[in-house]
């Protein structure tokens, strides 16, 4: 069955009185070019109403997907959009809340590295008979970097879906009056082995200082936009719109796309400090 997709130019920052548009269930790409003003998303998605604060124009129609573009897939499946809803609830306890970062994480993880790992072939001795097996290749670990501290309970359970993975961790802290990155332990190689694939796991993609941080270093030290993919709870436009400048071709898998960020750097409705809430701490 042929798919269509939705296409919509964004104008940033959202206004406040805007009316709501159309939301995305599986894929979105945004593209950066001088032709454009605003990014480009590309949803491959049954409809549905949302809030978001946004002018629109929307056309149905079929296109190609430049590899040049950014793209950000929001998964459709219920477990995704459950444990969202468990994080976005100030009520949730701290044991709970990690627990649903975790488990949020373990998703978005498997959805991301479909069509993306390695494989060798051959054949084995089942019970019955002889069987031709696929298994993933173990001499090519996927290197998980999750940004502390919450990108510590979003990538918890990397290593029960993925057979072979090297975890490097960075630690990044936002100055909360400037809202710049500074980076405070860095347990990356010096450089990466050709062709690497790379997670790097950051719950909240806001004003998108952190995380173009940390894909700045992977950059310097030899992995590709094409061969990263992101791994986050909870998204906004202006991250994802630096993003799209600034590193084409890269993959984002997020859990859901809140329409704005406020003067503190929270993305609303969001769900507060994932660190803080994570690991019961106010700091």
């Amino acid at each position: 069955m042929a798919s269509s997709r939705v296409i919509f130019n964004l104008t940033l920052p959202f206004p406040s009185d805007a009316p709501p548009i159309p939301s995305t269930c599986h894929s979105l790409s945004l593209s950066h070019s001088p032709l454009f003003t605003t990014p480009k998303i590309v949803c491959s998605s049954v409809r549905r109403r949302t809030c978001g604060a946004v002018y629109s124009h929307m056309t149905m129609e079929e296109k190609p997907l430049s590899e040049n573009r950014m793209l950000v897939y929001v998964p459709p499946h219920p477990l995704i959009k459950h444990w969202v809803s468990v994080l976005r609830n100030e009520q949730t306890p701290c044991p709970i809340f990690r627990n649903a970062m975790a488990e949020l994480g373990r998703l978005l993880m498997y959805e991301a590295s479909r069509d993306w790992l390695p494989t060798v072939s051959g054949e084995i001795q089942s019970p019955m008979a002889v069987a031709s097996v696929e298994f993933i290749d173990p001499r090519e670990p996927v290197a998980v970097i999750p940004i502390l501290r919450a990108g510590l309970a979003l990538a918890e359970h990397a290593s029960s879906i993925l057979p072979a993975t090297k975890t490097y961790h960075l630690g990044i802290r936002r100055d909360e009056e400037t809202l710049q990155p500074t980076i405070y332990l860095n347990k990356l190689p010096e450089k990466f082995p050709e062709g690497s694939k790379v997670f790097v796991v950051d719950p909240m993609l806001a004003t998108g200082g952190t995380i173009v941080a940390a894909l700045s270093l992977l950059k310097d030290r030899g992995v590709g936009n094409k061969h990263i993919k992101v791994i986050s709870a909870v998204s906004a436009p202006p991250a994802l719109q630096k993003l799209s400048e600034q590193f084409p071709g890269l993959h984002v898998y997020t859990g859901i796309i809140d329409p704005e960020v406020n003067e503190k750097g929270f993305i609303i409705p969001g769900l507060g400090d994932a660190g803080d809430r994570s690991y019961g701490t106010d700091t």
